[in-house]
């Protein structure tokens, strides 16, 4: 049996090139733990940016769950606000309609009675009326 030799090259028994042997085999280390540093820190990053965006994509929900929670409020309010105009011309209304009357029982009674002035609520809503006095109901007459 014959073994086959593997042909002698000047690096091998060059002492020479032996130390450049050794230098590039430390290289080659040395790059192959430089790629697995690289590697590690690209899968960290990548780990990373996946917990980044499940934290965004939470948030998101959670941003989207108050929008939708606001918007029901706000339509809601927008019904009652709606609601509440109304009653505010119906009772503008009534109170000129009193107003009228007033005048008719002070040209008809000859008595002075104080009627006061009725702003329009919808002129300036931000500037409704207090009532500074109570109203009575009844008329001693």
């Amino acid at each position: 049996m014959a073994t086959v030799q593997k042909p002698m090259s000047s690096s091998d028994s060059d002492p020479r090139y032996a130390n450049i042997d050794e230098k590039k085999r430390k290289r080659m280390l040395s790059n192959r733990e430089s790629a697995r540093r690289s590697r590690m820190k690209k899968q960290k990053l990548l780990e990373d940016l996946v917990n980044e965006v499940s934290a965004l994509q939470k948030n998101n929900t959670q941003i989207c769950e108050k929008i939708k929670f606001t918007t029901q409020r706000f339509v809601r309010m927008e019904a009652s606000n709606s609601v509440l105009r109304a009653q505010v011309i119906e009772l503008t209304e009534s109170l000129q309609s009193l107003k009228s009357m007033l005048h008719m029982v002070e040209d008809v009674s000859g008595y002075d009675v104080d009627i006061p002035e009725i702003p329009d609520p919808l002129m300036k809503p931000w500037q409704l009326p207090c009532a500074t006095q109570p109203i009575c109901s009844t008329f001693d007459g």
